[in-house]
């Protein structure tokens, strides 16, 4: 093979194409893996550059002949190559192809020129040949015989003939003017019917190969009394034009031949003798008229022009000929063709601007006008530049973005300049790669939850969901819990939170009294590379759960002592005899308490406040009522399922503290009494009666001195300070106190110093038992007293009482 190299520079915007020519030269009939030529070599390439840049062979639609090895860097013959079947008779024959290169994309052209071998033998297109000539023809009389058509060309193709016996007839070949030539036969002696009526020779052909090939035709020759003028056009040659799209049936020409004789010699017939391969078929004649028509369709792109010798012939045997040359005008028939060469359809979206996206190769198998080219597309996101003739790039114009388009359907249309204009189309679906370039989102920017306490462990309590615009792995969203503190416990040992799914879960079981509500952060990160993330604050609120029943604060519910409350039998309606003081530490409706009276003594004396738990009487007290009141009543909270409490109120009805403690010791109390009781009150009231009467005579005389001594005794040492306290009146207006009683009760928390303290006023009345003790003890104090009174022990030093009447308050 032979190698010839041409270069050439071409600039387009900002990508250069360096265009290397390599034409070689290898004979027909090659085997299958002969070697071409050196590609690599020849444009100068390294072989990892042809791996790398995925080289392959681009012929368009045509047939691929030749293949490339990559790891050689060469050019095989992929498929045996018959020169004559693939350019006929064309000179030079040569496959176009081109040799391309991606990243970055290059384009080298190649021409293999296919030259020819002897491997055909000239042929006739008919075996025989029959001929009727007059034995008066005239020495140098023409007989046109059958050109033999051999496909090789030059040295191999035809190169003469010899005609045997040559008795009677010699060969002229005579040369055309356009190269073609005709073989005639000439008479070259007379002919004697009598001594030969017929005659047998033998044409043959001959080319130039080595070896040398030949071809023979059989001529059978019947001698005819005398004809002796032949038929005779009126031109020698014949020109004519048809259009490429003109229908079958067209006449192209007519041709006329006239013969001087007379009669039955003069009748002329037509006929077509000879023709090329590519013209074989596609006229006939009327061998009458000599109208040329068109047979089969002629295409422009196939073939400009055909050859078709016609013979003219009479009844006595002699014939004429002539040349007929059909041109054929092109027509705007064929639209312009659109490949695509790169066979990538995928881009990244960071693509930077004028990125090759790929090469677009374009042809038109019209000519002049109707085979201009130009190409337009229909997407302004990118451009398409033409970088060499029949070739365009088609490169970004902007920047891209996948979030917003995936994927673009991009129309090529090319049309050409015809009148009227042929166009084309092809769509390419170029898809737009993923790049980590978006954050998780949360659909909301904070989250607000709630869970009921009391809850099992593992309960979900709802899902935060973010989203990423993202694809695939860049899009996968995974949840993490980011580290904090709650109450100084660290937050994961509140909740947790899926990993895959975002589903916050309790990870311990809640108590509203406890806590009431906590936040915590959680972060989105994708699965990028580097990942992104994003971050959201969670807000768990704990709602309440009715489960604390109500706590029962007064009256005080003892073991070993019994609390009454006295109502003096003068007391009017609405008398308050105490109020019952609960709290819930449950909140809300589950909070909210109702005081009922469960059981009563006498129902019709007593009603509780359904809010404030207020016990007051609802009628006049009689003498005929019980001294002894009990009364039942119930806590309840307004939960779901409500919850309660019962505290047992006693109330003594009565006027006189005797009268009180006569019916009080019946009582039922939880410890058990003391045998002696009994006779430790009998002698408690003995004394008490004593001291009474005692403190009448002397308090006068002993008040004075008492009040000036008061106030130095209270900056003193001494164990005792006397105090006297003041009026006591019932908070109602009732007149649980009808007179004014003096008395008073000294303690003290410290017995080092002596100090003391003095009681106060209370607005409701008690009293206080306690059976277990070794003497009676009567303590009078106020409801407000009871609940703000400090945890100090309570020390009694001495009492001193002065009873004008029986007292019915105690401090």
């Amino acid at each position: 093979s032979s190698l010839s190299l041409s270069w050439h520079n071409t600039e387009a915007q900002s990508q250069t194409y360096v265009i290397a020519q390599v034409s070689y030269s290898v004979p027909e009939e090659m085997p299958k893996g002969s070697l071409v030529g050196n590609i690599a070599q020849d444009l100068g390439l390294d072989i990892k550059r042809l791996k790398s840049g995925k080289a392959r062979i681009y012929t368009g639609d045509s047939a691929q002949y030749i293949e490339l090895n990559r790891d050689r860097g060469v050019l095989l013959i992929k498929e045996k190559i018959d020169r004559e079947a693939l350019c006929r008779q064309t000179t030079p024959c040569a496959l176009h192809f081109q040799v391309t290169l991606e990243s970055p994309l290059e384009l080298f052209p190649v021409t293999v020129e296919i030259t020819d071998i002897n491997d055909n033998a000239p042929i006739f297109q008919k075996e025989e040949r029959t001929f009727e000539i007059s034995e008066s023809a005239v020495i140098g009389s023409k007989f046109m015989l059958e050109r033999a058509n051999d496909p090789d060309i030059g040295l191999n193709g035809l190169r003469g003939y010899t005609l045997k016996p040559s008795d009677n007839f010699m060969l002229k070949i005579n040369n055309q003017g356009d190269g073609s030539e005709n073989v005639e036969m000439v008479l070259n002696a007379p002919l004697d019917r009598e001594k030969n009526a017929e005659l047998a020779l033998i044409l043959t052909a001959v080319d130039g190969g080595e070896p040398q090939m030949t071809g023979t035709m059989q001529i059978h020759i019947t001698v005819l009394d005398a004809n002796d003028n032949a038929p005779v056009f009126t031109q020698s040659v014949y020109k004519a034009s048809i259009k490429e799209n003109s229908p079958v049936g067209t006449v192209v020409v007519t041709v006329t031949a006239t013969d001087a004789d007379h009669g039955s010699n003069s009748r002329i017939t037509y006929s077509i003798s000879n023709m090329l391969d590519h013209a074989r078929g596609m006229f006939e004649i009327n061998k009458e008229s000599g109208d040329v028509t068109l047979k089969g369709k002629a295409d422009y792109e196939k073939a400009r022009n055909f050859q078709v010798n016609i013979r003219a012939s009479d009844d006595g045997g002699l014939t004429g000929s002539c040349k007929l040359i059909v041109d054929v005008l092109d027509m705007n028939d064929n639209r312009p063709d659109i490949h695509i060469m790169s066979k990538s359809n995928v881009i990244s979206e960071d693509a930077k601007l004028n990125t090759v996206v790929t090469m677009i190769n374009v042809e038109d198998a019209d000519s002049a006008e109707n085979g201009k080219v130009h190409c337009a597309i229909n997407d302004n996101i990118f451009m398409l530049q033409s970088t060499s003739d029949k070739f365009y790039s088609l490169m970004t114009d902007s920047e891209l973005d996948r979030e917003r388009a995936s994927e673009y359907n991009i129309t090529v249309t090319c049309s050409d300049e015809g009148v009227p204009s042929l166009s084309s189309s092809v769509t390419l679906t170029l898809q737009i790669s993923d790049v980590n370039d978006n954050a998780p989102v949360f659909e909301r920017s904070s989250y607000e939850a709630y869970i009921v306490e009391n809850n099992t462990p593992g309960l979900s309590i709802f899902t935060v969901k973010a989203r990423d615009a993202d694809w695939n792995q860049n899009a996968r969203v995974s949840y993490i819990l980011e580290d904090s503190s709650v109450n100084g416990v660290p937050v994961s040992s509140y909740v947790s939170v899926s990993a895959d799914s975002g589903v916050i879960h309790a990870v311990r079981s809640f108590d509203y009294e406890q806590i009431k509500d906590f936040h915590f952060r959680v972060k989105a990160q994708d699965g990028g590379s580097p990942p992104l993330s994003s971050n959201v604050t969670v807000k768990i609120l704990i709602q309440d759960q009715n489960d604390n029943p109500p706590q029962v604060l007064y009256p005080v519910q003892t073991g070993g002592s019994v609390v009454a409350e006295m109502v003096p039998r003068s007391a009017d309606v609405g008398y308050l005899v105490t109020k019952v003081v609960a709290v819930d530490v449950d909140s809300g409706q589950n909070a909210w308490l109702s005081y009922k009276l469960q059981k009563a003594t006498d129902r019709a004396l007593f009603e509780v406040g359904l809010q404030n738990g207020e016990i007051r009487t609802i009628r006049q007290v009689t003498d005929k009522d019980t001294v002894k009141q009990r009364l039942t009543v119930i806590v309840e909270d307004n939960g779901q399922p409500s919850r309660s409490a019962t505290v047992i109120v006693n109330v003594a009805v009565a006027d006189s503290f005797p009268e009180v403690l006569s019916e009080f010791t019946d009582f039922p109390h939880d410890k058990e009494y003391n045998d002696n009781l009994t006779f430790y009150l009998v002698l408690a009231l003995a004394v008490v009666s004593f001291l009474f009467i005692t403190c009448l005579v002397v308090i006068i005389s002993v008040k004075i001195y008492r009040w000036r001594q008061s106030r130095i005794l209270y900056h003193s040492n001494l164990p005792v300070i006397p105090y006297y306290p003041p009026r006591y009146s019932d908070t109602l207006g009732t007149g649980t106190l009808q007179h004014v009683y003096n008395y008073e009760v000294c303690r003290t928390t410290d017995s080092r110093k002596s100090d003391c303290k003095f009681g106060g006023a209370g607005s409701q009345n008690v009293l206080i038992m306690d059976p277990s003790s070794t003497g009676t003890m009567q303590r009078i104090q106020g409801e407000k007293s009871i609940l703000d009174e400090p945890d100090s022990p309570l020390e009694v030093r001495n009492c001193w009482f002065s009873f004008p009447r029986f007292n019915s308050q105690f401090l």
